[in-house]
């Protein structure tokens, strides 16, 4: 054991957290989890997008992370544009001083290093930017732990992250085509590890038993409007997504198929809401789901699972429900052919139901097979993610603590 007079270890965790996004939280579970076991002894906040949410949830102290509270409001009044900016000034200095506090700052997972989703250089891309250039200026060590990266065309964004990977202490990521985009845009990624996603590290319900007749399918919806190259076409890109996935609702009604709505973000339940009144059966019902945890619930009692956000599809892999995945984004291609579902992917900005249809039909004749893949493949990601903290430990923690950490951990 370490001894009573040793100075606890101070950890920082940073990122768009509590802010209803449930993949995010999900990673931050995952990293507290492996903190709580592996390094009890450390003291932990949060600087976060949605602290009231992280401190009540995961019982951690936690600092909002914008001094302006409008930050991801658009501002088109001279006021709000005058806060805004007044925002990014003060945001040097609270950020500065949190970081400071701190011996290490892990940011865990999401998406941090990519544009895959609407993005402003100014908002999330600039609180990383700052976060990991006051943790080089202090010496505070800063983790980015298994997160997302794609190339950016953006330029100012692409800078922006570029620079955050750069100073960085410890890189590792969650599919290797981030760590090749990150190489792309000129970080040296020699030393960067390659696992999967943090949410694997999570605890898993017993799945159901495949229904006889065929039983409920969850359908995992997002409001999706495109990249951030597709601001032109958002609008038709969402009436594309929501007519396809409406359509292919209706169909699996019609073969007397129970359907279950999912969301990752609550900012999918307009979406929900619009097929909910479009199909109009009891057949089609949505579920509240608040954590990953509870997705994992939903899609353990489904025969098969449809799903676009990236962490539902994590979720339904992880318990082993056969999935297709409504593929957004590279990532999505690249973790179905990690678990040996590469046939599955559909694209969501050009939903074809009868295409949709047919390989649902495929998936579901192959469920048995598929089932017993996603077990040996889950196992393969349970022990990888264990190298993960291994890796981490030994990165990031003084030698005392990795001793003890060594002795404890389970």
């Amino acid at each position: 054991m370490t001894s009573a007079d040793e100075t606890p270890v101070r950890v920082g965790v940073f990122g768009l957290l509590g802010s209803g996004n449930l993949g995010n939280d999900g990673s931050l579970e995952a990293v507290l989890g492996y903190l709580r076991a592996a390094h009890p002894r450390a003291i932990v906040d949060a600087l976060c997008g949605g602290p009231e949410v992280v401190a009540a949830r995961y019982g951690i102290p936690a600092t909002r992370l914008h001094w302006y509270r409008g930050e991801y409001r658009t501002a088109s009044r001279a006021g709000a544009i005058a806060s805004k900016g007044m925002g990014k000034l003060v945001d040097v200095v609270r950020t500065a001083a949190w970081v400071r506090r701190h011996d290490v700052v892990i940011v865990p997972g999401m998406g941090v290093l990519e544009a895959t989703l609407p993005l402003r250089p100014w908002g999330f891309p600039y609180s990383l930017f700052l976060l990991c250039a006051t943790g080089r200026l202090f010496g505070t060590r800063v983790a980015l732990v298994g997160v997302g990266a794609a190339a950016i065309g953006d330029r100012p964004t692409r800078t922006l992250v570029r620079w955050s990977a750069r100073l960085a202490a410890y890189r590792s990521y969650r599919d290797a085509l981030s760590r090749d985009a990150m190489r792309a845009m000129g970080v040296d990624t020699a030393r960067d590890e390659v696992y999967p996603d943090l949410a694997f590290a999570l605890p898993t319900p017993r799945a159901s038993a495949p229904s006889s007749p065929p039983g409920p399918v969850c359908v995992g919806v997002m409001d999706f409007h495109g990249g951030n190259d597709d601001r032109a076409r958002a609008e038709e890109i969402h009436r594309r997504y929501l007519d396809g996935t409406t359509r292919f609702v209706r169909a699996l009604v019609e073969d007397g198929r129970p359907v279950r709505l999912l969301t990752g973000d609550e900012c999918d339940a307009p979406v929900v809401a619009a097929i909910l009144d479009a199909v109009d059966s009891p057949l089609v019902t949505a579920a509240e789901a608040a954590s990953l945890a509870d997705l994992m619930e939903e899609m353990a009692a489904a025969d098969t699972v449809v799903a676009t956000r990236y962490h539902n599809l994590i979720c339904a892999l992880k318990v082993g429900t056969p999935t297709l995945a409504l593929s957004y984004a590279a990532k999505s291609d690249a973790l179905m052919a990690q678990m040996g579902l590469a046939a599955y992917c559909h694209p969501a900005r050009e939903v074809d139901t009868d295409r949709l249809l047919e390989q649902f039909r495929e998936l579901e004749k192959r469920s048995a097979e598929l089932r017993r893949t996603l077990t040996e493949r889950n196992l393969a990601a349970a022990q990888r993610l264990q190298h993960q903290f291994t890796a981490l430990t030994t990165a990031l923690f003084p030698a005392t603590d990795h001793a003890h950490a060594l002795r404890e951990a389970p």
